[in-house]
C-alpha cells in the first residue's frame, strides 16, 4: 500500500510539474503560405496542343485558298457585281423583299398567336380546329400554297358578305381584291402561323404551372397572368425560334418569283436574263440576303437581351462591350507568364 501511493504521488508531481514549466508546442507554418512560397520560384509552362494547333492552321489554308480564289477567279466577275449591287432595280427590289417579310411576320404571328391560344383552349371544338390548321399548313410545301392563292380566282370568282348559307348583300370580284401581292402576303402569312403557333404554345407550356396557380392564389385575374407573368418568361424560349422563322421567311420570300413579283431574287433573274452574267448578280442576291439576314439576328441579340434582364442579375454584354473587355484584357495576356503568378514581379 505504501509504495502504490508514493508511485501516484510522484508521477502526479510530474504530471503537474511538466504542465506548469514545459513550453507550449509551436505551430507550423499554415499550408496555403508553404504552397505559395514553393510555387513563387517554379517556372510556368504554358500547355501545348499541337493537335490544335494543326487544326487551326488547316482551316486557315482553306480559307485562304477560297480568299484567293474569289479574287483571282475570272468567273467572279467582280466588275459586274459591283455594278449592279447598288443599282436602283436591286435596291428596289430589296424593298419589296422587306415588305413582305414585315407583312408576312406580323400577318404570321398575330394568327398564330390565336391559333396557339385556341390549342391550349379547354375546348375541345377549338383544339382540334387549330390542330387541323397547323398540321393542314405543315404538311403543304410553302411554293404550292403561293400558287393555289395566286389562282384562287379561278375556284371563287366573287368574294361576298351577307348570311352563311343565305342570301348575299354585296359581291366584289375576287381578281381586284388579291392581287399577286395581296396573295404572296396572304400565303406568307398563312403558312408563317403555322410555325408561329407551335413556337408561341411551346414557350407558353414551358412556364412552370405553379407560376399561374401562384398568381391565382392571390386573386391575380387571368389577362394579367398571362401578359405579366406568363408572357415574359415564356419570350425568354419563344425568341430564338420566333426570329429563326423571321430570317426563313426573309429567304422564303424568293419563293414568290412564281408569281412574278419583283422581289430580290427575282429580280436578280430579271437581270442575269438580259445580260447572261448569271454568278456576279447570284452574288449580288446572296450577299444582300447576308446583309439583311445580319441586321436581323443584331436586333435579335438585343431583343433577348432585354427580356433576359428577368432571369440574370447581370445582362449579356453586348458586342461592343465583348470588344472593349478584349481591348484591356490584351495588356495583361502580353505580359510575361512570371509576371502573373502570384509571386511573380510586374
Amino acid at each position: 500500500m505504501t509504495t502504490a501511493t508514493t508511485a501516484t504521488t510522484a508521477t502526479t508531481g510530474t504530471s503537474a510539474t511538466t504542465g506548469t514549466s514545459a513550453a507550449p508546442p509551436s505551430r507550423p507554418a499554415p499550408a496555403a503560405a508553404l504552397d505559395l512560397d514553393r510555387l513563387a520560384g517554379l517556372r510556368t509552362v504554358p500547355a501545348r496542343h499541337p493537335w490544335r494547333w494543326a487544326a487551326g492552321i488547316a482551316a486557315l489554308v482553306v480559307l485562304a485558298q477560297f480568299a484567293h480564289g474569289l479574287a483571282t477567279n475570272p468567273g467572279w466577275d467582280w466588275a459586274t457585281f459591283r455594278l449592279y449591287f447598288t443599282a436602283d432595280t436591286i435596291l428596289r427590289a430589296i424593298g419589296r423583299t422587306l415588305e413582305l417579310t414585315a407583312y408576312g411576320t406580323v400577318l404570321g404571328f398575330l394568327l398564330g398567336t390565336v391559333v396557339a391560344a385556341m390549342r391550349l383552349s379547354r375546348s375541345a371544338i377549338l383544339r382540334s380546329i387549330a390542330w387541323a390548321y397547323v398540321w393542314v399548313f405543315r404538311s403543304i410545301p410553302l411554293i404550292v400554297q403561293l400558287v393555289f392563292w395566286f389562282n384562287l380566282s379561278y375556284l371563287y370568282k366573287r368574294f361576298g358578305i351577307g348570311i352563311p348559307f343565305g342570301p348575299t348583300f354585296g359581291e366584289v370580284e375576287t381578281v381586284g381584291v388579291l392581287s399577286a401581292l395581296g396573295a404572296a402576303v396572304l400565303g406568307l402569312g398563312l403558312h408563317q402561323a403555322a410555325f408561329a403557333a407551335e413556337i408561341i404554345r411551346g414557350g407558353i407550356i414551358a412556364v412552370d404551372a405553379g407560376q399561374r396557380e401562384a398568381a391565382a392564389a392571390l386573386g391575380i385575374p387571368r389577362w394579367r397572368q398571362g401578359r405579366r407573368i406568363v408572357l415574359p418568361q415564356a419570350m425568354r424560349g419563344i425568341l430564338p425560334a420566333a426570329a429563326n422563322e423571321v430570317i426563313s421567311l426573309l429567304k422564303g420570300t424568293s419563293v414568290v418569283y412564281v408569281m412574278a413579283i419583283g422581289e430580290l431574287f427575282y429580280q436578280a433573274q430579271v437581270v442575269y436574263g438580259r445580260t447572261g452574267r448569271v454568278v456576279p448578280l447570284l452574288m449580288v442576291a446572296t450577299v444582300w440576303y447576308v446583309l439583311l439576314t445580319t441586321v436581323l439576328s443584331v436586333g435579335q441579340y438585343y431583343v433577348e437581351r432585354h427580356f433576359a434582364r428577368g432571369a440574370q442579375r447581370t445582362p449579356p454584354p453586348t458586342p461592343w462591350q465583348r470588344v472593349r473587355a478584349l481591348a484591356r484584357s490584351l495588356p495583361d495576356r502580353t505580359r510575361p507568364a512570371a509576371a502573373r503568378t502570384p509571386g511573380g514581379q510586374s
